[in-house]
């Protein structure tokens, strides 16, 4: 698709039109990775974060956070329930916390490739390209790393750097496909200063970077961050802002899967949050073929507050199984087998 094409469905009102846009992505997803819904288990085993970023309720700098770190045996129990699940793929998420050494991350690796059939995805942050090496070497399959916005003076506002000086993210997801990763990026949607052409640019570099996984959300406001209030935020001429609303994350959704049809694509956390009754199901019908279910320890979800208010925070592993299954079948889909693996991976 052109720049052009991507911007009109950006702006694109009308029902009618929109639409063609849902069937089409519906198509197109179940021509190139078919029916099945593949599960994710969510393992969110640290809340540390060393960075600034002004939309995160992680930030450092907040210090209503009870920060936690979940040690090796806590994160073996999730992992056994994600096999008892029948999930094919935990993904081991964290803020970015060097307190997950190198050494002890690459082992947790190992003993999950060695005493399960499981896929293993890291969203670790901005990693060091030894610990990158080490943890694939380990037997890590995927990693994911949204680089949140193709703006750069907008991602350096809301994004600052990290200790040490500032990382390319963009030069890291073509080191982790070199080093022979699935990648996975992504962006967020309507962040304050965003314009639909900076949108329409980040849907493009999607399929520039050739994806294997595509996680796109909407920004939820969280009280203790510099964009917390909306007084903080850059003041866009007419109608250029982005709204961070449902219906422009399922068209970036079905963008998604038009320019990388091959790309695995959740239909997120956040859509559930936005509409609780229908959202992650209207993702699934507007190009998404994967759901995440959260398998991280109650008392640690609330924990991990990056925006208040989060869909399924209480319910435990097993329900929100009975849930999703039904929700699934709902739709006259059903729940993958196997480690549900990207078709446009090609190992490099």
């Amino acid at each position: 698709m052109t720049h052009d094409e991507i911007l009109n469905w950006l702006r694109e009102s009308n029902e009618a039109r929109l639409a063609d846009l849902w069937r089409t992505a519906d198509q197109a997803r179940q021509a190139h990775v078919g029916g099945e819904v593949h599960l994710r288990g969510l393992i969110e085993i640290s809340n540390h974060c060393i960075r600034l970023c002004g939309y995160c309720g992680l930030r450092a700098p907040n210090r209503k956070v009870t920060r936690y770190r979940m040690t090796r045996e806590e994160v073996a129990a999730c992992v056994r329930q994600a096999v008892a699940l029948g999930y094919g793929t935990v993904v081991l998420q964290s803020g970015e916390d060097p307190g997950l050494a190198r050494d002890w991350v690459a082992d947790l690796v190992r003993w999950i490739k060695s005493e399960t059939p499981l896929a293993v995805t890291l969203s670790l942050g901005e990693r060091d390209k030894a610990e990158l090496a080490a943890w694939r070497e380990a037997g890590a399959d995927r990693y994911l790393l949204r680089f949140e916005t193709s703006n750069q003076r907008l991602y350096a506002r809301i994004h600052p750097a990290r200790p040490g000086g500032p990382a390319n993210r963009l030069e890291l997801l073509e080191h982790l496909a070199v080093l022979g990763y699935e990648v996975g990026s992504g962006v967020m949607i309507g962040i304050p200063g965003q314009t639909y052409d900076d949108l329409a640019r980040d849907i493009a570099l999607f399929a520039e970077l050739d994806l294997d996984m595509i996680g796109c959300g909407p920004y939820l406001v969280h009280p203790d961050t510099p964009l917390g209030s909306p007084d903080n935020w850059p003041v866009l001429p007419g109608d250029e802002q982005v709204p961070a609303n449902e219906r422009m994350a399922y068209k970036v959704i079905a963008l998604a899967r038009l320019v990388c049809p091959r790309a695995n694509i959740p239909s997120t956390t956040a859509l559930a949050t936005l509409n609780r009754e229908r959202g992650r199901e209207l993702g699934l019908v507007r190009g998404a073929n994967v759901v995440m279910p959260n398998l991280t320890p109650p008392a640690y979800r609330q924990l991990y507050e990056i925006y208040p208010g989060k869909a399924c925070i209480h319910e435990t592993a097993e329900a929100c199984q009975d849930c999703l299954q039904g929700r699934i079948e709902s739709l006259g889909r059903k729940i993958g087998s196997g480690r549900g693996d990207s078709p446009n991976y090609r190992p490099r």
